[in-house]
């Protein structure tokens, strides 16, 4: 499927499933049971810094950079829905939001961000070198930038049954449709990759890696019983298996 295809089909996915992700997956958590900045403190001080979101669905981590004291708070996402969600969360900050591809040329400044960041959402790039070019020239000299995703070894379970089985390979880099999503009947399109493959491209556009986490899940679930789950996303699974991966780079 060519990029264009891939854009298409996904900003039709998210502009229907728009509704289901509000404040889902934000600031400070990270992903699904995952440790949160609260308790693996990856970002620099945020007060009086510029900081750009990279996909920022419904605003809400956002939101909480501007709780911290971020002097601007700019936006990119696929979605129109979303973008216009964001905007009423962070109506009261004055965002700056753009409806865009984080692997086209869009209309954000380069070389202006303290801090850019992406929370479950540069997986869906159909094209990631394109996409880590671009952000490392938003990035001012000195910035960082920080991005959590869905673990591959996670997405590789096997989904709907209790125990932990893989289904498919690690090595696999391939892209995989889903024929509904969240219920709905929109298809949408994402690409299997693996942590090495990140880590290289990053690396390859300038970046300087200080840091990768595979967080067990927050202390905030210690007291819960973990029943084996036929849910994509469980705590029992989480307890084996990270479901996210966090990496901090600095320019």
């Amino acid at each position: 499927m060519k990029g264009t295809q891939m854009l298409a089909l996904n900003k039709k996915c998210w502009d229907t499933v728009a509704p289901y992700f509000f404040q889902v997956d934000c600031l400070p958590k990270y992903g699904p049971y995952t440790a949160s900045e609260d308790e693996i403190h990856l970002f620099d001080s945020i007060r009086n810094k510029k900081v750009l979101d990279i996909g920022c669905g419904s605003g809400h981590s956002l939101q909480y950079m501007a709780e911290l004291g971020a002097e601007e708070l700019w936006g990119l996402d696929l979605s129109s829905e979303q973008i216009k969600t964001a905007n009423e969360t962070l109506k009261s900050w004055k965002p700056k939001l753009v409806c865009g591809a984080m692997e086209e040329e869009v209309d954000i400044p380069k070389g202006y961000f303290d801090i850019v960041y992406s929370i479950y959402a540069l997986g869906w790039t159909s094209n990631l070198r394109k996409t880590l070019e671009l952000i490392y020239s938003y990035v001012k000299p000195g910035g960082s930038f920080i991005f959590s995703w869905e673990h591959p070894v996670y997405s590789n379970l096997q989904y709907g049954t209790e125990e932990i089985a893989f289904k498919s390979s690690y090595h696999e880099e391939t892209p995989i449709t889903f024929e509904t999503f969240k219920g709905e009947n929109v298809q949408a399109t994402l690409y299997k990759r693996k942590i090495s493959t990140y880590i290289n491209e990053l690396n390859r556009v300038g970046f300087t890696i200080e840091r990768i986490e595979e967080p067990e899940p927050s202390s905030l679930f210690d007291e819960e019983r973990a029943e084996p789950s036929t849910k994509y996303y469980s705590l029992y699974k989480a307890r084996m298996v990270p479901t996210t991966f966090i990496i901090k780079a600095r320019k």
